[in-house]
């Protein structure tokens, strides 16, 4: 089995971050390739290697796996330890996992992420607040279920992979996620691999308008630690 894991920016590609942090953490070897948003068309060029012109897109042999839903669900069928043991735990963190992925518009579009700034955010819509809201619920009901450190328990699972991207956001924005989401936010930042992940992300000197305006958008910058 070689895998090629094709990813984006580490800045800004939230997408991208789940399926890489996951493999990371589980110990799944792969090629680790970065394309940048930087190019005048990254849709066209992307269509290169992704059926969708998006990433993530995992490459497995001869055969293609897109989305980042779809790359943890192929790998589930292929390695232990992408969902909690437990069946409830497991039960649970699946559909967060798919609330997160079809989910939470207000938090992408009004808190977009970008790991090396710092912001004070805009005024927010009843949307956003209700789905902070939610994020923390969530956090909530995972911790003290099943007792942590952890979404689904005692180990780093999928639903942490797919989460740790509104850590990032939480940070940048500083956003009130409760106390034991914010254990769980301190907790993931410090996990060696999304350290990795961060130390690539501040020495990126690629910058994307777009990504760029979206951060501007969203509030006023007061630090920026990228290179």
């Amino acid at each position: 089995m070689s895998y090629t894991l094709i990813t984006a920016n580490r800045n800004y590609s939230s997408w991208s971050l789940r399926p890489w942090l996951l493999m990371m953490a589980l110990g799944i070897p792969f090629e680790d390739r970065i394309e940048p948003f930087a190019q005048a068309d990254s849709w066209q060029a992307f269509r290169a290697f992704s059926p969708t012109g998006q990433v993530p897109v995992l490459i497995d042999g001869d055969r293609t796996i897109w989305d980042s839903l779809g790359i943890v669900m192929y790998l589930a069928d292929r390695h232990e330890g992408v969902w909690p043991a437990h069946e409830d735990a497991r039960a649970w963190a699946q559909s967060a996992v798919a609330e997160m992925h079809g989910g939470f518009a207000a938090l992408r579009n009004e808190r977009t992420m970008n790991v090396g700034v710092r912001a004070d955010p805009k005024p927010g819509s009843a949307a956003l607040a209700r789905d902070v809201a939610r994020i923390a619920e969530l956090w909530d009901e995972g911790l003290e279920r099943f007792g942590g450190p952890w979404l689904g328990g005692e180990a780093f699972t999928a639903v942490d992979a797919f989460y740790a991207p509104v850590a990032f956001r939480v940070r940048t924005y500083g956003i009130d996620v409760g106390e034991a989401g914010q254990r769980w936010v301190a907790t993931i930042l410090a996990h060696p691999d999304v350290l990795r992940w961060e130390a690539v992300a501040l020495t990126e000197t690629w910058r994307e308008q777009a990504h760029e305006a979206d951060i501007r958008a969203c509030g006023t910058i007061t630090a920026d630690h990228r290179k």
